[in-house]
């Protein structure tokens, strides 16, 4: 599922319309329809709240209760697109969901908006779930932003859950400078009987150039 930020007064592409986009599409009467039995009433209803900034509320709102995958898609593009607090609050939550598919469609939808996400990344990466802070570091993974290494850095110097350090130190292999060597060689030094942190570890220098 791809989400492309866009700016919020940008106008939805056209499509054609169809019965259950002939009720009113003014933003009280797509609010409510946000709560409608039919999910293509749904859906045309999140998307057709693109234009309205006020709705990020509403969406995060019926995003938790939504159990239908392709209305979900729409919410969240949506909010992807408005990208306010709201929305990312509301994807924060998301990412908690105990649904796999929930989780990676968190992920994915902030992957899309690095600014916005940038400012709560240090919390994300130091919460006490590290299911919480995998996820953070899978989000860093296409957060195109100045500070990446410097946060995976942080997170095999401080983490004591290897699962999260060895998650890591995959994508400073990909991203990393050799900025990152001392904290490597410390990593491998903290988990000396761990195989994966060492191959980890060893395969990271070498793709930094620091082996």
């Amino acid at each position: 599922m791809a989400f492309i930020k866009k700016s919020p007064d940008a106008a939805p592409a056209a499509e054609p319309l169809d019965t259950q986009r002939s009720s009113e599409r003014d933003f009280a009467g797509l609010i409510e329809q946000l709560d409608d039995a039919d999910p293509a009433t749904r859906r045309w209803a999140a998307r057709d709240l693109l234009v309205y900034p006020a709705s990020t509320a509403a969406l995060v709102a019926r995003l938790k209760r939504e159990d239908d995958r392709s209305v979900r898609e729409f919410i969240l593009t949506s909010l992807t697109r408005l990208g306010d607090e709201i929305a990312v609050a509301g994807l924060v939550e998301w990412l908690r969901s105990e649904d796999a598919v929930m989780r990676n469609e968190a992920i994915e939808a902030m992957k899309a908006l690095p600014d916005e996400v940038a400012p709560i990344m240090g919390g994300l990466l130091s919460d006490p779930d590290p299911d919480v802070r995998i996820m953070a570091v899978n989000v860093l993974e296409s957060l195109r932003h100045p500070h990446v290494e410097d946060w995976l850095i942080d997170v095999i110097d401080n983490d004591s859950v290897i699962n999260v350090c060895g998650t890591a130190v995959d994508l400073l292999g990909e991203v990393g400078s050799p900025a990152a060597r001392a904290s490597l060689l410390r990593l491998r030094e903290r988990f000396p009987g761990e195989p994966y942190i060492k191959f980890a570890t060893d395969l990271a220098l070498k793709r930094i150039g620091e082996a």
